[in-house]
């Protein structure tokens, strides 16, 4: 009889107190026990190379030493006020130097309050009621996200299809749904509700998914033709695709832009931003009782994130950063090229260098529907073996980072050969 190993203990306890078996994030079958540069090691000791880095604000690795050396400092000095601090001070001055949209910040905890905010944000600004969002879209988990992120049924759109329990029926009736990258259609859709939708949420890449060329300016028009608020969710691409975010390489700036992960050095913050007139709305005196967004959070700009964040993007600043990041990525996106054709699997390599996947698929990949009519179970067994051979992983994104090395490259192609050949010879 095999002896319980440290991970399964662990797993039964936490059946016991967590619903599901865990934070209802990731595999809960796992459990990580301290990370170091570009590697991670599981409670049996299992070391692998990590390509999750905490769902992506690890950007220069686990326990970068000037980043633990900022927080270190800071520590002692206090942890958290509930009352304004000078270094989240310094890090809304560098998002306003850095994000073309942002022209003043509010900070929250975490990027799907950011979102909820931005949200409630553009229906103060306009008077109107209606979101639009594209399907397949994630954007945290208020009511107002929860709409079509990952439908099992197909409607015609724009009717939104709730994806948890809980959401009012009302909820539903505010929210407008449309197919990512397709202009055509938002704009036939504007054309019968422009006037009732106060704001446009899209991630400038959706999950994995880029836009076509043309299709974020296009959202971008469509939004000034009808008055709408145009906000890019750039929680997970704000100072991963270039230091000024997405809107500085699509080259499309929106109205707000909501921002986390790399932000907060892999503590808690995130941020709304955007022009000053709509983000007035934070502050009664100018605005008055009746459009006053009231916002308040317990960590919201606390001082160890903020130093975290920005040591972080004082190193993101260095010369050849940026450069090297999207070199990673190439080199990861080369290597799953290489041994996927090697076998004849089809497939494609979708997303942007700094954030990318595999989709096991021969079409082209456009939309949320695309990706639905690819071979789940075939990227099962190829993430489930290279977790076997040391590669940790989301299932449904590769995150490149600053940490990693010769020897995790000549790893990673190794586990990538063997799932590759396991996957074709099944």
């Amino acid at each position: 009889m095999s002896e319980t190993t440290a991970m399964e203990k662990w797993a039964e306890r936490a059946r016991a107190v967590l619903p599901a078996g865990g934070f209802g994030n990731y595999d809960p079958s796992i459990f990580i026990q301290h990370g170091k540069g570009s590697r991670v090691w599981d409670e049996n000791g299992k070391e692998y190379i990590d390509y999750l880095i905490g769902s992506g604000p690890m950007l220069l690795g686990h326990g970068h030493p000037e980043v633990l050396e900022a927080v270190a400092e800071q520590l002692p000095k206090g942890m958290t006020f509930f009352a304004n601090n000078s270094a989240a001070v310094e890090l809304a001055e560098e998002i306003c130097r850095a994000v073309a949209c942002a022209e003043q910040v509010r900070f929250l905890a975490s990027g799907g309050e950011a979102d909820m905010y931005a949200m409630r944000l553009a229906r103060a600004f306009t008077g109107r009621d209606k979101i639009l969002k594209f399907e397949g879209g994630y954007h945290g988990m208020s009511a107002e996200a929860q709409m079509s992120l990952a439908p099992t049924r197909m409607v015609n759109f724009p009717q939104a299809v709730a994806d948890s329990a809980g959401i009012p029926e009302a909820v539903r009736a505010e929210m407008l749904i449309a197919p990512f990258n397709d202009p055509e259609y938002l704009e036939s859709l504007l054309a019968e509700h422009g006037d009732q939708i106060a704001g446009i949420i899209v991630e400038p890449l959706q999950r994995i998914i880029p836009p076509k060329p043309g299709f974020l300016q296009a959202v971008r028009d469509l939004c000034d033709r009808y008055g709408i608020a145009l906000i890019f969710d750039e929680v997970v691409t704000g100072f991963r695709f270039a230091y000024g975010g997405a809107q500085e390489a699509y080259g499309v700036t929106p109205d707000l832009c909501t921002l986390g992960k790399v932000i907060g050095g892999g503590f808690p913050l995130a941020a709304v931003a955007g022009r000053k007139d709509i983000m007035d709305h934070f502050d009664k005196a100018i605005v008055g009782t009746d459009r006053w967004l009231m916002m308040l959070g317990t960590l919201s700009g606390n001082p160890v994130a903020a130093v975290a964040g920005l040591k972080t993007m004082e190193i993101l600043r260095r010369d050849g950063a940026y450069d090297r990041l999207r070199a990673n990525g190439k080199r990861l996106m080369d290597l799953y090229r290489t041994h996927l054709n090697s076998v004849g699997i089809a497939h494609r390599i979708v997303g942007h260098e700094t954030l990318f996947n595999v989709v096991f698929t021969d079409r082209e990949v456009r939309s949320y529907r695309d990706v639905l009519t690819a071979d789940a179970a075939k990227s099962t067994r190829f993430n489930a073996i290279l977790r076997e051979n040391g590669i940790f992983k989301s299932p449904g994104k590769t995150y490149p980072h600053l940490a990693l090395t010769e020897e995790d490259f000549e790893l990673t192609e190794a586990a990538i050969a063997k799932a590759a050949q396991a996957v074709a010879a099944e």
